[in-house]
């Protein structure tokens, strides 16, 4: 079954500098979070979907193997000469079946792994959340992690109290990647969401998922498209913008006015540009 969008890492060198900016972004943002292999992080959430807010505060707690290098060191070696979009997971119903599918593709990057943490609600009260993750990789983009993501308490996790904005954000509408060949990513791409049939236009190809759609596009079009540079590819392709729906374009405005966010308009949507969102274009229609 194809996999629908499920979360994307914003990786920062400030993660309290971070949450300030999402705030004055008009989103709504979680409590400070810890992973025991050293990275903390804040969460924005929409209706099944999220962004993870993220660096690494205590490097002397990566290890060497599991979530420590997929993910930590992963983080920390992106870190070490920008801040941006690092790392896009998918939903998964079954995470040990799909790391099977990537074993099965020549894509996988790790077994199935779980781990579980202490979260909070809206009221504080403590909860338990628990996932289980398996990595695939893209041999050409080895500065995006991937991996699918199984929640297995849910209900603990998604909060629609978490999940109203002012800037009345309502969902997550694409994830874009920038590759200077983007049909070379069509397998790897077909096999990580599951979905057979992607869409090639003349600026790249996309893959239609239940939630959200994922783009990969050439600079130029991303350029076209947005207005602003896309990140460095030198190394290979890389995740360069959110795309959001939101309800109401005037309140969002109101809120990037009221938090001194610098955007601009293009083909009616409004941009923020990675210069201003640490690393990552934002992209509000």
């Amino acid at each position: 079954m194809p996999r629908g969008l499920d979360h994307v890492v914003h990786a920062v060198g400030d993660l309290e500098g971070a949450a300030g900016l999402y705030r004055r972004l008009g989103f709504t943002v979680g409590a400070r979070n810890r992973h025991s292999w050293g990275t903390h992080n804040h969460l924005v959430q929409l209706p099944g979907f999220f962004i993870e807010l993220l660096t690494v505060v205590e490097p002397e707690k990566l290890g060497s193997d599991g979530f420590s290098k997929l993910f930590g060191r992963f983080n920390q070696s992106f870190l070490s000469n920008q801040e941006g979009l690092s790392l896009l997971l998918l939903e998964s119903g079954d995470a040990t079946a799909d790391a099977a599918t990537f074993h099965s593709a020549g894509v996988a990057a790790s077994d199935v792994m779980k781990f579980e943490r202490e979260g909070k609600r809206p009221d504080g009260a403590p909860v338990k959340v628990a996932f289980s993750l398996a990595f695939a990789r893209d041999a050409g983009a080895p500065a995006i992690g991937f991996a699918v993501c199984q929640q297995h308490f849910p209900e603990n996790f998604w909060n629609p109290a978490f999940q109203q904005h002012p800037n009345t954000a309502r969902g997550i509408a694409s994830i874009v990647l920038v590759a200077e060949n983007p049909t070379d990513h069509h397998i790897f791409l077909s096999t990580f969401t599951g979905v057979r049939d992607l869409h090639a236009t003349s600026s790249g190809v996309s893959a239609a998922t239940p939630r959200g759609d994922i783009k990969v596009m050439d600079p130029a079009a991303f350029r076209s498209y947005f207005g602003t540079d896309p990140p460095d590819i030198s190394q290979g392709a890389r995740l360069a913008a959110l795309q959001f729906h939101v309800r109401d374009r005037g309140a969002l405005r109101a809120a990037l006015g009221a938090g001194g966010i610098a955007f601009s308009v293009r083909m009616d949507a409004t941009i923020v540009a990675p210069q201003t969102a640490m690393g990552a274009t934002l992209v509000f229609e």
